[in-house]
């Protein structure tokens, strides 16, 4: 049975890597789309502050 688990184990891995990188990358950007369609001026401008004081997204470490 351990040849059966190391056989699926990268597989494994990979599949987690791949699905919580997207999570990751999103970051605050999920809101955009709310914020865009949003009317109120000032939200536009807390929302350039924020995307401003934000890091930009370094690349995974792998």
């Amino acid at each position: 049975m351990g040849w059966l688990h190391s056989l699926f184990s990268p597989f494994k891995k990979l599949w987690l890597r791949i699905h919580s990188t997207n999570k990751k990358s999103r970051g605050i950007y999920i809101l955009y789309e709310d914020v865009k369609s949003c009317p109120y001026e000032d939200v536009h401008i807390l929302w350039s502050i924020l995307v401003e004081s934000c890091p930009p997204a370094s690349p995974p470490k792998r």
